[in-house]
């Protein structure tokens, strides 16, 4: 549907703005959302001021960053107001953690005196932590309250929490004791005490815990929220499973461009200017460039042993691609075992074992293939490798086990190295991954030929 000739037919007949709301207000949520995508940014604004703020708000908090900018400039302040002061606390700190602190402190005064503060103080943690994704809003309790006296308290102020799936115990100092799940309140007399079900086992996250972190504690735990402390116990807030779907979303679509050899881009592709998009691809393949150019350094020294065996060239694609392949094999696998907290740093000697046994088998397996279609080409007169024939392909066998087992354990060590030093792993791209392995292949390869054909060709 094209939703601007839509919204033309409606301005443009003289109807008044009241026949769109109606015809808005009877379309389904995603197609709402489907039309605030698609249509211009001049209709965008028309469409947002006429949507009742409940309907709003849900189609604010998943359009995309840009769009909410161009929204919250342009809208009616009243309606800017009520729909910034309606957000979650996370939703607001994620919207705004974003924008530049001139803008950021033009929309603060849009906010209530309370909601303002909040947004302050989460605004106030560090970039990527927990605290910017934790909302203040949720059900604490005592202990020496009774179950009754907890579901009329969730009855009286439930509407205002995030979530009421889980209740959260307090001590007089506001430490967190024991989080309880709403379900077991709901079967035991009323008259039973909070303590009576207690068990003082729960689990939680600290406020300046990386924001990642939080996406693999919830993974491991089955939770639809988790509790966030300070370093005295404290509870400050909690996150939940919303938002750490929302930054799932965010990290792997940020890995997978990484992997594939270009910066994260910060908007949808859709969207993104072709500026930008140049911007994010051009350095990295600039990069990329540059370290192939080593390959032809590296064949430049090599050209006496090329010139005295042509047939030794013939391979050069062989060799390096497979140790490419190799390596970028290792590097996706174990980048995504690193993203799901399958392995860290502490695990790197068992990798490397792994993907030592790995690249040993592998290059056999290539390297018999090579040595195979070298045989089956000689004796079928398909093409004719000389009288040494037999030790280049040898030659050829043991370069790519070479060449394999050094793309196998490049791909792998690689991502946790950079893990360590803080860096990304998703840098060690595939492409970055391949084009290392393509210069100290031909390394491997020449100096393997050098050995076993010196005497002969060499």
């Amino acid at each position: 549907m094209n939703y601007n000739e839509l919204i033309e037919n409606y301005l443009g007949t003289g109807e008044n703005l009241d026949n769109l709301a109606a015809q808005i207000e009877a379309m389904p949520f995603s197609e709402v959302l489907d039309m605030l995508e698609n249509c211009s940014d001049e209709y965008k604004v028309i469409v947002f001021d006429i949507l009742d703020d409940y309907v709003a708000m849900k189609c604010f908090k998943v359009l995309p960053e840009k769009t909410k900018q161009m929204l919250i400039r342009n809208m009616h302040y009243e309606k800017a107001a009520r729909l910034l002061n309606g957000l979650p606390d996370d939703d607001l700190t994620a919207f705004m953690e974003g924008l530049p602190s001139r803008v950021v402190n033009e929309w603060l005064k849009l906010l209530s005196d309370e909601n303002r503060k909040t947004a302050l103080a989460m605004l106030g943690y560090p970039q990527e932590s927990v605290g910017r994704l934790m909302t203040p809003h949720y059900i604490a309790v005592k202990q020496n309250w009774t179950v009754g006296q907890v579901l009329d308290y969730i009855r009286a102020t439930g509407q205002n929490s995030e979530t009421i799936d889980v209740v959260y115990v307090l001590d007089d100092r506001g430490v967190l004791i024991d989080d309880i799940r709403i379900r077991e309140f709901l079967f035991v007399d009323r008259a039973t005490s909070v303590s009576e079900i207690m068990d003082s086992k729960f689990i939680s996250l600290f406020v300046t815990d990386q924001d990642t972190d939080a996406i693999n504690v919830f993974r491991k735990n089955n939770r639809f929220a988790l509790p966030v402390i300070d370093n005295k116990g404290v509870l400050l807030g909690i996150v939940t499973i919303d938002d750490v779907l929302r930054l799932a979303e965010v990290e792997d679509t940020k890995d997978i461009q990484q992997i594939g050899g270009s910066e994260a881009l910060d908007e949808p592709y859709t969207q993104i200017t072709f500026f930008n998009l140049m911007k994010k691809r051009a350095g990295w393949l600039v990069i990329l460039f540059l370290g192939e150019m080593l390959t032809a350094t590296a064949m430049g020294y090599f050209q006496d042993e090329i010139s005295k065996a042509v047939v030794l060239a013939l391979f050069i694609p062989l060799i390096i691609s497979s140790g490419g392949n190799s390596g970028s094999q290792a590097s996706s696998i174990i980048i995504r075992a690193m993203a799901l907290g399958e392995i860290g740093f502490k695990d790197w000697w068992r990798v490397l074992r792994k993907e030592l046994l790995s690249g040993l088998t592998l290059g056999t397996i290539l390297g018999s293939v090579g040595f195979l279609r070298i045989f089956l080409w000689q004796q079928t007169h398909l093409y004719n490798y000389g009288p040494h024939w037999l030790l280049v392909s040898f030659t050829i066998f043991f370069s790519l086990i070479g060449v394999v087992l050094w793309g196998t354990l490049s791909g792998s060590m690689l991502p946790i190295f950079l893990k360590k030093v803080g860096a990304d792993p998703a840098a060690s791209s595939a492409p970055f991954v391949a084009t290392l392995v393509d210069v100290t292949g031909l390394v491997i390869y020449f100096s393997v030929a050098y050995i076993i054909l010196r005497g002969t060709l060499l």
